[in-house]
């Protein structure tokens, strides 16, 4: 498709959950409800279209080791692609990915900068690992490097406990969010526990990653004051088998993570019916595979969470909650189209018939 080309998307183009329009153009790579005047080299794409999809939590430039090749990284976020996801906030990475704003054939990175985590309190390789003195300036660090958001890890496995603990003071983490949104950055944390929740929102964090210790007094805190989640489960479906593997050396730990496994359903939809924002990202880059976006939509449906909500938490939700458009007049055409209608089955997302990213049918 030449840069002088025009594209027509026509079925139904869902531009919001009710908005339904017939068709959208695509010229110089922006989208236009109006028919181009004098448009001659037209191709044509039919079908049910959607904003890019969006995976809120996905780590591109890592893997189980730590940071990867910039040929590794460049397989992931084509993975994702493949699978609709044209839009990632990159909840973590020690590589640096900035050569990918240079490539318009991939998905559009808002980067959290690197993780940080407590000295020797996550996984090896990952993290600027740090004590509480320090959190403010490697806070500070990295919401300049960022795109306007810094990752913490929150909890994790104290040996000393030999289970799930909280990583920071609260002061010491209310002064680093402080000082993170004075520099115009939000904030996120790894949690899977119930320990560290409370001192983070009542800090003014923005989100919490995994959240499964939420429980029925820490969502009503989340609720009023408007902190999302990103639940994450597909990944979450790995504690059994994480749990097997710690169970001698960690048996405290093991029980733990079972039962935070077994209500992960029920937190999730308590969360959601008591008006905590929901956003979808799959943890992709650590020891899950890229582009499974479409399966934790699927997830989110089964923990309860209506079809409709669950694709506008990968859709016109979170590119609203991230500051970036969707099918908007003059906005860059980027696309997923499908063969049948997500809102009526969200197993759709699993086969896009085309991608178009930046006004490009590439897939």
């Amino acid at each position: 498709m030449s840069d002088r080309a025009v594209l027509h998307v026509k079925g139904r183009v869902l531009v919001g959950p009710d908005d339904v329009r017939d068709e959208l153009w695509v010229v110089g790579g922006r989208i236009s409800y109006e028919r181009p005047p004098g448009a001659r080299d037209i191709r044509t794409v039919e079908g049910w279209a959607l904003p890019g999809l969006v995976d809120a939590h996905c780590h591109v430039g890592l893997d189980a080791h730590g940071p990867v090749p910039d040929d590794v990284s460049e397989k992931q976020a084509l993975t994702d692609r493949e699978a609709g996801t044209l839009l990632i906030r990159d909840a973590g990475s020690p590589s640096d990915t900035r050569w990918i704003d240079d490539r318009a054939d991939l998905p559009k990175i808002i980067r959290a900068g690197r993780h940080i985590a407590r000295t020797r309190r996550y996984i090896r390789n990952y993290a600027h690992e740090i004590e509480p003195e320090d959190l403010v300036a490697y806070v500070a660090q990295e919401a300049r490097s960022g795109d306007g958001w810094v990752k913490l890890v929150g909890d994790w496995i104290d040996r000393e406990t030999g289970d799930l603990s909280a990583c920071w003071p609260r002061e010491a983490v209310a002064a680093a969010i402080a000082e993170a949104h004075r520099l115009g950055a939000r904030v996120t944390a790894h949690c899977f526990a119930e320990d560290s929740l409370r001192d983070l929102v009542e800090a003014g964090i923005d989100c919490v990653e995994h959240a499964t210790g939420l429980t029925e007094e820490t969502i009503p805190l989340f609720a009023s004051r408007g902190v999302a989640i990103v639940p994450t489960l597909v990944n979450i479906a790995t504690f059994p088998q994480l749990a097997a593997g710690g169970e001698t050396k960690f048996p405290r730990w093991s029980a733990h993570m079972r039962t935070l496994h077994e209500r992960r359903y029920d937190t999730v939809r308590a969360a959601y019916d008591a008006g905590v924002p929901v956003y979808v990202g799959t943890d992709a880059g650590g020891s899950l595979a890229h582009g499974l976006v479409a399966g934790e939509v699927a997830e989110l449906v089964t923990a309860g969470i209506p079809p409709v909500e669950a694709l506008s938490a990968t859709t016109w939700g979170a590119r609203r909650w991230l500051g970036r458009p969707g099918l908007d007049e003059g906005a860059p055409a980027d696309l997923v189209v499908y063969e049948g209608d997500p809102r009526a089955d969200v197993r759709v997302l699993a086969a896009p018939r085309r991608v178009v990213l930046n006004g490009r049918v590439i897939g």
